[in-house]
């Protein structure tokens, strides 16, 4: 079985469905001739830029996902790099070319002391300030 996903006009994955890829009754053709639009092959088994072990379903390290990331509704499709990743929540991140996740300009202060989330106004990690409510 393969994995499809129908592209709006912007690359933007509007729905993601299954095929069979080896009969042309229920593989791209078929998808194409009764939904129209664009379709990409996406594979389930891709994780930020790697294979998804099945077992666990985390990604193997050393080992290369197709197109990056499984489609989503709502994720990019990028042409030039071949690869679907969600589209950029806040400003100043950055697009890890090698998982096809966005990243923040900075690490994550967080320790087991204090928490930090990310301030999209002031574009930088902002400790959260615990209220005790008894």
């Amino acid at each position: 079985m393969s994995h499809w996903a129908q592209l709006d006009e912007n690359n933007v994955v509007i729905q993601v469905t299954v095929g069979n890829n080896d009969d042309p009754d229920e593989g791209y053709q078929w998808l194409v001739d009764n939904h129209g639009g664009r379709w990409i092959q996406t594979s389930y088994n891709a994780m930020m830029g790697m294979r998804k072990d099945p077992e666990s379903g985390l990604p193997i390290p050393g080992t290369k996902g197709f197109r990056m990331n499984y489609a989503i509704v709502g994720s990019v499709y990028d042409e030039a790099a071949d690869a679907f990743y969600m589209p950029k929540e806040h400003n100043g991140w950055i697009l890890n070319k090698k998982t096809g996740w966005w990243e923040p300009p900075s690490e994550d202060p967080s320790n087991e002391q204090q928490s930090y989330y990310w301030d999209e106004e002031l574009e930088r990690w902002e400790p959260y300030r615990y209220q005790h409510l008894y």
